[in-house]
């Protein structure tokens, strides 16, 4: 993942276009200390993104242009993130080579690996480590990262529609990991890492990024196109509501502590539909928790480790009244909430409350500005 550089210079602004919502993060460095300098986000329109693509770079360029306005932004440079089924992330193994030679051999071998054809794909890896395998040959393992080219221009082109250069384009699923490593590191989480790993699952409004760490790498990761948009939807075609009210509805009313447990702490308003919308929220939390089971029981079928034995809950979908307790119920895991501003100082001129009230929101973007620290 990186060790942290603090030098006092200028950087890029970590930038997330989610579904809902554009969050961006400006970090500045001194002293080695991390302060959050400057950060902001805006509402983009329903339809210019679907399942973590650009469809409409138009009209996410005028919400840039917006966002760079209404947060006083004075830096163009950016670090974007992209999540969806267009990203595809490996863990391979090659003969053992030096690094310069590493970059023609991935490139040959690349189409093994990947279902989007080479010639279809930008290409990028990073060496994670080397070893010896039991017919004693010395091994390389990378983390291969391949993007479908249509899908990465249309992020090109909605940034530089805005105004914006894009330094880097960075997997949603790295700066997660970067984020929340960074603000509560690995070791307190799970003593023993030999015998369990953690995953960190952000829920967004409409894409979910799943990530296993084990040995503070990103060993396995996966979008899944089941987030917090699908639980107002569910709302939505059962009660035949507008989706804003939807929307509100799931916030205020959330998921049952227990199985008939008094309601407490729901608005006067909502009482009379909480046990139905409860009902319908539960519904969705369950195909949620079967969507983690057979991602966990698909990295557990490879892995060297036994268990997941922590599940680290971060994303908008993750602020859900009872849903880190319902899933810690039903994957008998021990679940918490990450917020990934652990280690870094709210800058002077942000409000705190403002900031904190986000902060589950934030891993992605943060973890993308974190990005040029390493």
């Amino acid at each position: 993942m990186g060790i942290f550089s603090f030098k006092a210079s200028s950087k890029p602004i970590g930038l997330d276009i989610g579904t809902n919502t554009i969050r961006a993060a400006q970090l500045v460095a001194s002293q080695g200390e991390l302060t959050l300098k400057n950060y902001g986000h805006i509402s983009v329109p329903r339809g210019a993104l679907s399942d973590g693509e650009i469809f409409e770079p138009d009209v996410v360029a005028n919400s840039l242009i917006e966002l760079w306005k209404k947060a006083r932004f004075n830096e163009k440079r950016v670090v974007v993130g992209v999540a969806n089924q267009k990203v595809v992330v490996r863990l391979i193994e090659l003969p053992f080579m030096q690094k310069e030679d590493l970059r023609g051999a991935v490139q040959f071998q690349a189409q093994e690996f990947i279902p989007i054809p080479v010639e279809e794909a930008i290409l990028d890896f990073q060496v994670v480590g080397d070893f010896v395998n039991e017919n004693e040959e010395h091994m390389v393992e990378i983390l291969l990262v391949a993007a479908q080219k249509d899908m990465v221009e249309k992020n090109i082109v909605a940034l530089e529609k805005a105004g914006l250069k894009p330094v880097a384009i960075d997997v949603s699923s790295f700066a997660i990991a970067r984020s929340l490593l960074l603000s509560q590191p690995i070791a307190p989480l799970c003593e023993d890492a030999k015998e369990g790993s953690v995953a960190y699952i952000q829920i967004g409004a409409g894409i979910t990024n799943i990530v296993i760490i084990e040995n503070n790498v990103a060993r396995f990761t996966r979008v899944s196109t089941l987030a917090g948009n699908d639980f107002t939807q569910s709302i939505v075609d059962s009660m035949n509501l507008p989706f804003d009210e939807a929307e509100d509805l799931k916030i205020s009313v959330g998921l049952p502590l227990s199985k008939g447990k008094k309601l407490t702490g729901i608005p006067k308003k909502y009482k009379e539909k909480a046990e139905a919308i409860q009902e319908i929220l539960e519904g969705e939390a369950t195909k949620f928790v079967s969507e983690l089971r057979r991602s966990f029981d698909f990295y557990l079928s490879q892995a060297s480790v036994k268990e997941i034995k922590k599940i680290v809950l971060t994303g908008s979908g993750a602020m859900l009244r009872n849903f880190d307790s319902f899933i810690a119920k039903n994957l008998k895991a021990d679940v918490s909430l990450g917020y990934p501003l652990g280690k870094i100082i709210i800058g002077p001129g942000l409000s705190k409350d403002e900031i904190k009230k986000d902060e589950l929101s934030m891993a992605i973007c943060l973890g993308l500005a974190l990005r040029e620290f390493e």
